[in-house]
This record gives C-alpha cells, structure tokens and sequence, in this order.
C-alpha cells in the first residue's frame, strides 16, 4: 500500500492516523490536504509514499513475503506424514574418513620481547593526528590567502575563527564551502577530548542563524496566513535545526525535514485550518 487517506479533528491527527496505516515515518512521505475540516468537520489528507522512499517500503513489503513463503514451507514440512522407521531401514557401510590433527606451535617468547611487542602496539595507537590549526593556515596558504585565526573553546566544540580579507570564497554560496571545509577538519583533526572541531569564517554562523531566525518567522507568518505549506531549499543540517529550534513553540505551523543528505530539505506547514 502506497497511499493511504486520513481523518481526524485537525490536519495533524490526520496525517498521524495515515502515518499509522502506512506504518511509514513523516519524512518519507507526500501529504495532500482533501479537508482542511472546521467546526464539526474532520480533517482529512491523502498520505503517499514519496518517490525516493518508495523503493525502501517495496524491499521491506519483497521481505515480508518471503517470510510468509519460508513459514508456509515450514508448515508443509511439519504436517508431513511419518514414516515407519522399521520399513525403511537401509543397511549402509560408511567408510569413517581418517582425521589428522596437528599440534598447534607455540612461540615462547621472552619478558623483554613481550614489553617489546606491546610498546610497538601502543605506539600505533598513539599515531598523531593533524592539528586544525596548521590544516586551517595549509588550506589558506595554498589559496594565497592572509588570515587571523582565534580559538574558543565549550563543553561540545572547538571553535576555529577565522578573519581576514577576500575570504569569501573560503564561506561559498549559503556557507556551502564553509560547511565542507569544517565537515572535512572535523573527520581529519581528532582530539583527545572527543570534541567536535567547527570553522567559522569572518563570524558568518552567527549571522546566517540570524538570517535564518528572521526568515523562519516570516514563513511562519506566510504558512498561517495562507494555509499552504512551503518548501525550503536544500540546506545544511545545522541550518535546518535553527529553523526546527526557531518554529519548535510556534503553535500556528509546524516542521519537517524530508529528503536523503545532501538534497534534504525542511517543509513548514499549518497546524490547523480555518474555513
């Protein structure tokens, strides 16, 4: 089953109930408003498996089937008719195959060749990592870039700052260079504190959530006026949560995030409907 309609007293009872027939998770799905409902009138919605998801059900659905068909062939061998043993006994030589086992060898080694050894494996798991810093002034180095780097420090992160001139191509249309480069510093620079390192060029996170908080409000106010969801652009996954944090107490519109990494995308769409 691909699709399944829903009712309920509101919107989002609605598509809840049809998520539940569907036994299908809200980012995996398209919704389709049939009723927006009112005062003594159900909701109701149209719910469908989106056409990236749909493959993922269809092999889970193959699964189940397969199941049935392995239990059915159980079933089958278990009602099987008995067979009298002493009718069918068979006289059979069996030549017993001959099995040759080999002692194990044993290395003994001495006290000093055992410290020896575990000094050497040590050793391998203490293999340096590179420092972010020095990675921050390579890359910028290598794009003939002069820059200022300061680092903060909390119980999560790391915090490499960034500020200089002509550093816009380091930040990329919507951080999108910003946010690969720090993904990238991240996976390479491991610390012993086992804090997550973010790069930050010329203050641009704090201004980007600013600009998306302010931006989140006015889709807020948009989607309840109109009634109608709106579907932002792909965007990063830390963008994506300023704007879930922003609406998360706004009672008029709620949030979604739909889409495989790195096309996902947030929907914003109505609680309730008015007529």
């Amino acid at each position: 089953m691909l699709s399944c309609e829903g009712t309920g007293k509101n919107i989002e009872q609605a598509v809840e109930n049809a998520l539940f027939e569907l036994k299908v998770s809200r980012e995996d799905v398209d919704i389709k408003i049939l009723n927006p409902g009112g005062f003594l009138k159900k909701a109701k919605v149209l719910v469908t498996i989106s056409e990236d998801a749909r493959e993922k059900y269809e092999k889970k659905e193959q699964l189940k089937k397969q199941e049935k068909e392995e239990e059915t062939k159980i079933e089958i061998n278990v009602h099987e008719p008995k067979v009298n043993v002493e009718q069918a006994k068979v006289k059979v030589d069996v030549e017993q195959p001959k099995i040759s086992v080999e002692k194990p060898k044993v290395q003994i080694i001495t006290d000093e060749e055992y410290v020896s050894v575990q000094k050497e494996d040590k050793d391998e798991k203490n293999v340096k990592t590179v420092e972010p810093e020095k990675l921050i002034k390579d890359i910028l180095e290598a794009l003939d870039l002069t820059a200022e780097i300061s680092v903060s420090e909390d119980e999560k992160f790391i915090r490499y700052s960034v500020t200089g001139e002509n550093l816009n191509d380091l930040i990329g249309h919507h951080g999108e260079c910003l946010y690969a480069l720090s993904s990238f510093i991240s996976s390479v620079c491991k610390n012993d504190k086992r804090k997550k390192v973010v790069l930050d060029v010329e203050n641009y996170r704090s201004k980007r959530e600013e600009t998306l908080r302010a931006l989140a409000e006015r889709i807020a106010n948009k989607v309840a006026k109109s009634g109608r969801y709106y579907k932002f652009e792909p965007m990063d996954a830390s963008e994506r949560k300023v704007i879930h944090t922003a609406l998360q107490n706004d009672d008029r519109v709620t949030t979604m995030s739909k889409g495989e990494e790195p096309r996902r995308y947030l929907i914003v769409f109505p609680r309730e409907y008015k007529e």
